[in-house]
């Protein structure tokens, strides 16, 4: 039996004994419940240092010894752990989630099995890592505490309000003042349990929901003003009727498929009088920015408009200088001089994106673009399809460096300001002398994706257009003539899920998740990066006579503003959450390479099934001939 003056330290590594914080020379930690002890004041300490590494504290070493009965009906709890380490075959990862399913009590029990079942399956999506770590149950209003445990909020705060001193109530780390207080509920768990229901509560989750362009049938074929516009124009104008099927992020020209109306397409030279008007055609959807497009898929359409005096414009190719190094905030939205540097981000990384995989770009030309001569003389006109082939950066006339875009034609119809009867050829790249003093230079290494065919003699895709990440508007029966293939399985509803869980820094699925204070979610090297450099202490002297006291420095949520800097002193891993990302992500694996089995499978059935009936065709044929023979011979 243990002694009962010996007593381990708490969470702080104040000994409760001593009262005294424990030196890390006079600290052990037991092998089996790892808790920290304090050497010096335990009755039968360890006799020599080799005995440290196997030791068991008086807790665990008294578990068998007095009650042999009671070790026997709690299954052998110390026997199982000592096991699982000893196993040789297992790896550490797997030896602590199989310590961590013993110690929660996974290991058995109908009740367990029972609650899974009347679950209606949303555990065997989510598994059972969503369980409140009080209550056992499927988590209820869910929240995280910074050392990466999960509770319901009302077991939280009963457990909260019972204690005098705030710790978890699973490893008995203290737990900061205002999360006590005033805790936050997890809006990624919320969801991820939310979807998880529905799709087992007979809602097709798998079909992705599409979004129309809202009552587009009912709108007039202009653009419209509103009766809460105060002022008369287009100011405040609404987009009139969307009159082509393709999504917002299609690359390449407008065919005839994706015009119900006139079944003609976007033909070059075609002039609307605005850009809300061009807006409704698809050639540029934006009725504001120049570019658009997004900074990880590529850009689809720009606009020469004049907004920039660093343009220059020859037709078949022009110098494009790209967003941004203006200071458009209060009431400086129509500044025009530069203020800082532009850089490779959002539009103009889209730009760039375009650029490496030879994408085509549509290109609009505004009236307001007063320097150039191919400019139209009034309203907004599509000029055709343009590749960019280079892109750098350089100062610009304003002193600041601005990105810059050398754009070529390559359209199958001939340009408005010609007269030719054909459309564009391979053409040397025109010679740019600022390239000399450019930096950042960025060329495409690889093959285009839209380039010339010779034997077709046209432009055309040479690999597949990138897959559209947006629904189309709607045709003319009001439905969607364009359809993205999802298939509807338990996979697609993995794959919400995952999204879900996606890190507010980098927006991909987290990697060692960090639940905040606040109830935000990171993943660890993005959160740690936004206050890389940074130190937790600031230094302030008295204009360099005295040292003042140290300030401590203020790290903001990259979310909110809430105060992370005693939560990143010491960040943990919500290990829970990772689980059940790592689950999500192996079994999603496992249905692409099912499917991918299964898609090889029926290629190979449809041929064996084309090469028997070509044999059952052949057979009647022979038949045939025979019958032939023997008739001329009877005859």
């Amino acid at each position: 039996m243990a002694d009962p003056s010996d007593l381990p330290c708490d969470a702080d590594g104040m000994c409760m004994v001593c009262k005294h914080k424990a030196l890390e020379s006079e600290t052990i930690t037991c092998k089996t419940c790892v808790t920290p002890w304090h050497a010096t004041c335990l009755s039968a300490p360890p006799k020599a240092l080799a005995d440290v590494a196997q030791w068991d504290c008086p807790d665990c070493s008294g578990i068998c010894q007095p009650a042999a009965k009671s070790a026997a009906d709690a299954g052998g709890l110390v026997e199982k752990v000592r096991a699982i380490e000893t196993d040789a075959s297992l790896t550490d990862h797997q030896k602590a989630k199989l310590r961590q399913q013993l110690l929660g009590g996974g290991g058995g029990g109908d009740e367990q099995k029972q609650r899974t079942t009347e679950s209606g399956g949303v555990l065997e999506i989510l598994g059972d890592k969503f369980n409140c770590s009080i209550c056992m149950q499927l988590l209820e209003r869910p929240v995280s505490t910074p050392c990466g445990h999960n509770f319901c909020l009302k077991c939280f705060q009963k457990w909260v309000g019972q204690q005098q001193k705030k710790t978890c109530a699973i490893c008995r780390k203290a737990i900061p003042p205002k999360m006590a207080m005033e805790p936050r509920i997890n809006s990624a768990m919320v969801m991820a349990i939310r979807m998880a229901k529905l799709s087992q509560s007979g809602f097709s989750v798998g079909t992705m929901k599409v979004h129309h362009f809202i009552h587009n049938q009912d709108r007039p074929d202009k653009a419209f003003t509103t009766e809460r516009a105060q002022k008369s124009g287009k100011a405040n104008a609404c987009s009139g009727k969307i009159f082509v099927t393709i999504p917002l992020d299609h690359f390449g020209p407008i065919t005839a498929e994706n015009d119900p109306g006139r079944n003609l397409g976007v033909m070059v030279g075609e002039t609307w009088e605005d850009r809300m008007e061009c807006r409704q055609w698809g050639a540029h959807f934006p009725h504001v920015a120049g570019i658009s497009g997004q900074s990880d898929h590529g850009a689809q359409s720009v606009a020469l408009s004049g907004g920039y005096e660093d343009d220059e414009d020859c037709g078949d190719w022009f110098l494009y200088t790209g967003s941004g190094g203006r200071d458009l905030s209060g009431n400086k939205r129509t500044a025009k001089n530069q203020s800082f540097d532009q850089k490779f981000a959002k539009q103009n990384e889209a730009l760039r994106v375009s650029c490496r995989q030879g994408y085509p770009v549509r290109v609009v030309r505004s009236h307001k673009e007063k320097r150039s001569s191919y400019a139209p003389q009034e309203g907004v006109r599509y000029d055709g399809i343009y590749r960019i082939e280079k892109c750098w950066r350089k100062a610009g006339i304003q002193g600041f460096k601005v990105c810059r875009y050398l754009f070529v034609r390559c359209d199958n119809e001939p340009a408005p300001w010609t007269s030719d009867n054909q459309g564009d050829r391979l053409r040397p790249l025109p010679h740019v002398p600022e390239l000399k003093d450019a930096t950042d230079i960025t060329e495409r290494k690889g093959s285009p994706a839209w380039d010339y065919d010779e034997e077709n003699d046209q432009w055309m895709w040479k690999k597949p257009p990138p897959e559209s990440r947006r629904t189309p508007g709607d045709d003319g029966d009001g439905k969607s003539s364009k359809k993205r293939k999802r298939p509807s399985r338990n996979g697609s509803v993995k794959e919400r899920l995952l999204k879900e869980f996606m890190c507010l820094i980098c927006r991909k699925v987290m990697v060692l998740p960090l639940t905040t204070p606040c109830a935000h979610n990171f993943c660890k090297a993005c959160l740690e990066g936004a206050f890389a450099g940074q130190s937790f202490v600031k230094q302030r002297t008295c204009e360099g006579r005295r040292t003042l006291r140290a300030q401590k420095n203020i790290m903001k949520c990259p979310s909110c503003t809430n105060d992370l800097s005693d939560f990143l002193q010491n960040p943990q891993v919500n290990r829970e959450l990772m689980n059940v990302i790592e689950s999500l992500q192996k079994e999603e694996e496992a249905l692409e390479a099912k499917d991918i089995e299964d898609d090889a499978d029926s290629e190979s059935d449809e041929e064996s099934n084309r090469d028997k009936a070509t044999q059952g065709n052949n057979i009647p044929a022979e038949n045939d001939e025979k019958v032939v023979v023997d008739d001329s011979a009877a005859h």
